[in-house]
């Protein structure tokens, strides 16, 4: 991001508030904030650190979110701020970062046009919201266990026919659960019904669905989630209704 110096506390702000909403309320993480200051082997004059480090100071003290500080670890080009989540067994992983960036700008030769109509400096804010992609991940998976919530499960519908003559209603709901915008898979292996429900519960899998020759005669889904067994039959309309309370924030 770059933006006029004026312009740092409310863009440090806004992005603390995206990460409040992507770690605590998207995946229900708990973390803790750092803020890094100067290090003893840095660019730029003290007067533009103290600046900085003010500015992500009342940044943090507006959003009211806790922080420690963490003297002498600041980046070589500007002081940051750190979050640190803490996973299922209380281990803690620096992850997001806010970097206030005055030395980029200067070695780039940036500038743009004030209001005064003269050239002034911007500022670069380095926004990492995962940090690390693979570590977040990494996190994520043994967090949740691999039993990922509904919204970003990898498959979340694995459709499972009985016998060979049920493949073309699980094909036809293939579609249109597809086409309801869902990450849909079907096992039409040649293993027994147990193996494959099994499987499907060992890939962590929200919900099952079997289809034999009752759901195809009466066009409905036998409906099986991960946590809960077997919900028993329904139609199309009501699995539809099921999953949308899956999306409600007010379920995660």
């Amino acid at each position: 991001i770059y933006c006029r110096p004026d312009q740092v506390k409310d863009e440090v702000i806004g992005i603390i508030d995206l990460y409040r909403y992507f770690y605590k309320d998207v995946f229900g993480f708990d973390y803790a904030v750092e803020l890094s200051t100067r290090p003893e082997n840095s660019m730029g004059e003290p007067e533009q650190w103290e600046i900085a480090e003010a500015a992500l100071r009342d940044a943090l003290e507006a959003t009211g979110t806790p922080y420690r500080v963490n003297e002498g670890d600041g980046a070589f080009y500007g002081p940051k701020i750190d979050f640190h989540l803490e996973d299922c067994i209380g281990r803690t992983w620096q992850c997001g970062t806010i970097q206030l960036d005055f030395q980029m700008p200067e070695r780039f030769d940036m500038h743009y046009a004030g209001a005064d109509g003269q050239e002034h400096r911007p500022v670069m804010l380095h926004r990492a919201l995962m940090g690390s992609l693979e570590r977040f991940l990494g996190i994520l998976i043994e967090h949740y266990a691999g039993a990922f919530p509904f919204w970003c499960a990898p498959v979340q519908v694995k459709l499972i026919p009985i016998a060979e003559e049920h493949r073309d209603y699980v094909q036809e709901l293939a579609e249109t659960l597809g086409g309801w915008g869902l990450r849909v898979e079907t096992d039409e292996r040649d293993e027994k019904l147990g193996k494959r429900i099994r499987d499907a519960q060992l890939q962590k899998v929200p919900y099952m669905i079997v289809i034999g020759d009752k759901e195809k005669e009466a066009r409905v889904v036998a409906v099986r989630e991960r946590s809960r067994g077997d919900l028993g039959s329904m139609d199309l309309e009501a699995f539809r209704k099921l999953l949308d309370g899956e999306f409600n924030p007010s379920r995660r």
